[in-house]
């Protein structure tokens, strides 16, 4: 087993025993270093934002002191969800290794088709209001973007 995953999974091993989470474990790497690890906290943090891959990524850029994950590399127990890959995508990862896919964590019930289907269909709960109000942040957003990265 690679090395790093190999870690992935020690991290998914250990969340599975404290009953944190889904079987996930993530670890960051850069320059072949182990920069952060995580599993999943779902359960304990009573966040559903807290899987394994974010939460590795945001202990990842307060190491480095950056948003900047270009350069790193993410291994993962299973393939990212939906909101993980946006996550990923965000702090510039771009080489990612996982092992199991959708249709293993499907079996665990950890089934994401319905987020692709959300994605491609209207909401009735989704609106745009107050659009021309935007303007304002925008207009601020401009006058000191030389100040904000992100």
């Amino acid at each position: 087993m690679d090395r790093f995953m190999e870690i992935a999974y020690k991290e998914a091993l250990y969340g599975i025993s404290k009953k944190h989470g889904g079987p996930f474990g993530a670890v960051i790497v850069k320059d072949g270093k182990v920069i952060s690890k995580a599993h999943n906290q779902v359960l304990l943090k009573n966040d559903p934002t807290a899987h394994a891959e974010v939460v590795a990524i945001r202990k990842a850029c307060r190491k480095l002191n950056t948003i900047d994950l270009g350069g790193c590399t993410l291994y993962a127990s299973a393939k990212p969800c939906p909101m993980c890959i946006g996550v990923i995508q965000w702090s510039r990862i771009k080489d990612v290794f996982f092992s199991g896919d959708y249709e293993d964590t499907k079996k665990l019930n950890f089934d994401d088709q319905s987020f692709y289907e959300d994605f491609e269909a209207e909401d009735d709960h989704w609106e745009q209001i107050d659009e021309e109000h935007f303007d304002t942040l925008i207009q601020a957003f401009e006058s000191c973007k030389n100040d904000i990265k992100y």
